[in-house]
């Protein structure tokens, strides 16, 4: 069972790391420096669901790290 969620905490953290690198929202390089220029636009299409592929790994990376912690090591 710790095995299985080693595996489990690898992979999910994989695919968050390249799920939020795929994502596009955010800020520009100027935001970096000071001046943001602020569209409030909504997800739509691929762009949501990526979204919500990332907040579903998430969830599944935090979740198995807590398991491996309570589990006792056997």
């Amino acid at each position: 069972m710790i095995e299985f969620l080693q595996w489990l905490m690898l992979i999910s953290a994989a695919l968050t790391i390249l799920l939020v690198l795929l994502q596009q929202r955010g800020a520009s390089l100027g935001a970096g420096f000071g001046s943001s220029s602020e569209l409030v636009t909504t997800r739509r299409g691929l762009e949501k669901s990526i979204f919500n592929v990332t907040v579903v790994v998430s969830v599944i990376f935090v979740l198995s790290i807590l398991a491996g912690f309570f589990l006792p090591a056997a």
